[in-house]
C-alpha cells in the first residue's frame, strides 16, 4: 500500500513539472514585428517601430519574428553605441535570410537594425527592452507519506491448563487371616477309638433286624462291646447250607 501512495506521489509530481513546462512555453509569446507592416522601410521612419514596441511586453523567452525578402533586407543585432549612427561594422549577430526569427534570451534592452544600403538611416531600425522571466511558483515539498500503523499483536494463547494428577492408588486390604479349622479333639492316650460299625451278612429271609426301641446310643468315648464270636460262626455254617440247598431244589425242579 505505502508503494502505491509513492507512485502515485511521483506520478502527480511529474504531471507537475510537466505542467509548468507547458504553461511556460505557452506563455513565450511569439512577437511579428511591425504586424502587418513586416520588416522594412516604414512610411513615417523609425516613429512606426517604437509605436509598435511600445504595445508590446518582451520576456526572456519569448521571440521576434522579421518578415522580409531575402536579398532585399536583412536583421542585425547590434550595441547600443552602434544603434544610434547606424553603424553596421561588427554587429552582435547577422541574419540575412527571410523570414528570421530570434529568441530573447537575456533581459535588458535590445538593438536591431537592417545593414542594406541607408534603410537604417530611414527609419529600419528597432529597440525593445526585455524583462526577465516570471519566477516559476517554487514547487511545494512532496507530502509525506501517512505513516504505517504498527502490526497489530497478535493475542498472547494462554498456557494449557495443568493436567489434574491421578489420586494415588488405595493401599491394598489387608486379607484377613484364614480361620482355623477346628481338628478333631485328640483321643485320649489309653483310650481305644471306637470300632467301625460290624458288617451283617444277609438275614434269613423274612426276619428283620432292627434296633430295640427306646434304646440308649453308647456314649461318645466309650468302646462298643464286640458280639459275641459263636454268633458269627453259626451264621458262618448256616449261609453255605442255604445257598446249596436253594441250589439244588432249582436244579431238580
Amino acid at each position: 500500500m505505502a508503494g502505491l501512495k509513492s507512485c502515485m506521489m511521483v506520478f502527480m509530481m511529474m504531471m507537475m513539472v510537466a505542467s509548468m513546462q507547458m504553461h511556460t512555453s505557452m506563455a513565450q509569446t511569439r512577437h511579428v514585428v511591425g504586424d502587418s507592416l513586416g520588416w522594412t522601410i516604414p512610411p513615417n521612419g523609425a516613429a512606426a517601430y517604437t509605436a509598435w514596441a511600445a504595445q508590446q511586453t518582451f520576456t526572456v523567452g519569448d521571440s521576434l519574428v522579421f518578415n522580409f525578402t531575402t536579398g532585399a533586407h536583412n536583421v542585425a543585432q547590434v550595441s547600443q553605441a552602434a544603434y544610434g549612427p547606424c553603424t553596421t561594422a561588427n554587429p552582435i549577430s547577422l541574419t540575412p535570410t527571410g523570414p528570421a526569427t530570434l529568441t530573447l534570451t537575456t533581459a535588458g534592452p535590445h538593438y536591431y537594425i537592417c545593414t542594406v544600403g541607408s534603410h537604417c538611416q530611414i527609419g529600419q531600425k528597432l529597440t525593445i527592452n526585455v524583462s526577465a522571466a516570471a519566477a516559476a511558483p517554487a514547487t511545494p515539498p512532496p507530502a509525506a507519506a501517512p505513516a504505517t500503523p504498527p502490526p497489530t499483536a497478535a493475542p498472547t494463547t494462554p498456557p494449557p491448563a495443568a493436567t489434574p494428577t491421578a489420586a494415588p492408588t488405595p493401599a491394598a486390604t489387608p486379607t484377613p487371616a484364614a480361620t482355623p479349622t477346628a481338628s478333631p479333639a485328640p483321643t485320649p492316650a489309653g483310650q481305644a477309638s471306637p470300632p467301625a460299625p460290624p458288617t451283617s451278612g444277609p438275614s434269613p429271609a423274612g426276619s428283620t433286624t432292627s434296633p430295640p426301641t427306646g434304646a440308649a446310643a453308647p456314649p461318645t468315648g466309650s468302646t462298643t462291646p464286640s458280639p459275641p464270636s459263636n454268633a458269627a460262626s453259626s451264621f458262618t455254617a448256616v449261609a453255605p447250607a442255604t445257598f446249596l440247598a436253594v441250589g439244588l431244589a432249582l436244579f431238580y425242579y
